[in-house]
């Protein structure tokens, strides 16, 4: 039988100037829906595991091509158990922090430092033949399912690494998603050969900004890799004319171009299989077009929200890529500005006026088309139907958190956000109660840390520390109930969040991030005392 093949190698050029990174085993990129073929399908619509990212984590015992041969010859014979070969050919995934029990007698700061090495993936622990992407040093995992390094996740746990102190892993971390870029072209969803095909919100330029300001790394270091990351969101944009689109390229009538969410593949996605296939079952469109649209949702990190619906509470009608987000866009302004700055003290100057001219023109298009004078804020823009959507989110305060606002578009966009976002708990996502988990009631750290930053950015320091303070309340007031931190949060009542396709994860290495980030900023803060109760 010929293998199937589908090779990366790192490359031969050094990652950053003057630094090499150490010699990685060739990644197999192929997926396992591509890999395993049906079986993969069969393993997934039958619902052998309860989660279908179950599955896709699993690595195999022997060489993937036997066993799908071997499924093949077995599966025709009578009384053929598929579960029990599932189990005989494949080591399941390790939930890494599955049997940590925190200590009553820790603070929270206390219990976050002790969560970082729980949470430490080492890449020679990497199973062979699995999903699982090759990096060359170790890193932080969100925790619960999820078992790999996430893109936006990493930059929001690096906030907590930092006031740690622990820079032994932003330094490996920074030159895992090095890495990555130079390897792949993007920074992936997260490291699994199921993620290759899309990214998430890029934040690279804040960590970059991040590690020069912790002495980590000088932030020159990452141009080359920054300049490839906007290529690849970029991609396109010489060959588009106005009222095209391409990839996460939008050119508008007026000839301007916009970035939204996309996916390279439009098949369900590995990791939520039955659910796409469930989700596209519902839809009057073909289903194709359904898990594109599922898939681009997952790169914004947003998975799921109204946001992207066009009726609320019905996930069939998702049309993210009709959509130009506010934070998507932002964050580009904040590369753009970056390579800018960078270029300039690289000593090219031309880059460097060229860059300052792209952010420019982004950051004007921005405000014709995203800026809602009536509301007061900037809201996300849909080009097919050319006109913006009418509800604000938690997403209106990026423009703040990249110093992209003026003055008064900050003092507007700060009123609303008390005015509708502000809860008992936290800041809220957005208005809509639709059963989807990036909407009511839930709050989420990197929401918090974003307005937080930027409110404290143009001087709104009021509302900025009413926020961290009642999300500091909420975290803690569930860490002294239950003892854990966990991936989001009902705004109401203090109560792990809910809502999604998958129940909530405890860890979690972006809550554990920003509320250590929020805690050192609020030192007589109470959750600094508070402890986690007795285990019985």
């Amino acid at each position: 039988m010929t293998p199937k093949t589908a090779a990366v190698t790192s490359p031969d050029s050094e990652v950053h100037a003057g630094a090499r990174l150490p010699e990685m085993p060739q990644a197999d990129t192929l997926t396992p829906a591509d890999r395993y073929e049906e079986l993969f399908v069969e393993v997934q619509t039958a619902r052998i595991f309860p989660d279908s990212k179950t599955f896709v984590d699993c690595a195999p015992k022997s060489d993937p091509d036997a066993i799908l041969a071997a499924y093949r010859k077995e599966r025709t014979q009578p009384q053929f158990d598929l579960a029990a070969f599932v189990q005989r050919h494949f080591d399941m995934p390790e939930v890494r922090n599955s049997h940590y029990v925190s200590d009553p007698e820790q603070s929270l700061p206390d219990h976050i430092d002790t969560l970082w090495t729980v949470l430490t993936q080492h890449p020679d622990d990497h199973p062979p033949r699995s999903s699982l992407l090759p990096v060359p040093n170790c890193y932080v995992v969100p925790g619960g399912r999820f078992g790999e390094m996430y893109y936006w996740d990493s930059y929001f746990t690096m906030l907590g690494l930092a006031e740690s102190g622990r820079h032994d892993l932003l330094h490996f971390m920074a030159d895992n998603f090095a890495y990555l870029i130079d390897t792949y072209g993007h920074v992936p969803n997260g490291t699994r050969t199921y993620y290759l095909s899309r990214s998430q919100p890029p934040v690279f330029a804040l960590m970059v900004e991040l590690f020069e300001q912790h002495g980590v790394k000088p932030a020159l270091r990452y141009l080359p890799q920054l300049r490839r990351e906007y290529e690849f969101w970029m991609d396109g944009a010489c060959e588009l004319r106005p009222g095209e689109a391409r990839r996460r390229l939008v050119c508008l009538a007026q000839g301007v171009t916009l970035n939204r969410y996309w996916d390279d593949r439009d098949t369900p996605r590995e990791e939520s299989y039955l659910e796409d296939v469930t989700t596209a079952a519902k839809a009057s469109r073909p289903p194709h077009e359904v898990y594109r649209e599922l898939r681009a949702a997952a790169e914004s990190g947003w998975d799921f929200s109204s946001r992207w619906l066009g009726e609320p509470s019905r996930l069939e009608t998702i049309r993210i890529t009709s959509i130009l987000p506010v934070d998507l866009n932002a964050l580009l302004y904040k590369l753009e500005r970056t390579l800018a700055e960078l270029s300039e003290a690289g000593g090219d100057a031309d880059d460097a006026a060229l860059f300052r001219d792209k952010a420019e023109a982004r950051r004007r298009t921005m405000n014709t088309l995203l800026w809602d004078e009536g509301i007061g804020t900037f809201l996300d823009y849909d080009w097919a139907l050319e006109q913006r959507r009418p509800q604000p989110t938690a997403a209106s305060l990026v423009p703040l958190f990249v110093g992209l606002a003026s003055a008064p578009q900050a003092a507007r966009t700060a009123e609303m956000a008390r005015a509708l976002l502000l809860e008992e708990g936290g800041l809220g996502t957005t208005l809509v109660h639709s059963g989807e988990q990036w909407d009511q009631p839930n709050g989420w750290a990197p929401l918090q840390w974003i307005a937080v930053s930027g409110l404290n950015a143009y001087g709104h320091e009021d509302l900025a520390d009413e926020i961290a303070r009642r999300w500091l309340e909420t975290v803690s007031a569930v860490y002294l109930r239950d003892g854990k931190l966990v991936e989001k949060y009902s705004l109401r009542g203090a109560a792990g969040g809910r809502g999604g396709e998958y129940p909530l994860q405890d860890g979690f290495g972006w809550t554990n991030g920003v509320t250590r980030k929020l805690l050192d900023l609020h030192r007589g803060h109470e959750a600094h005392r508070c402890t986690a109760p007795p285990k019985d």
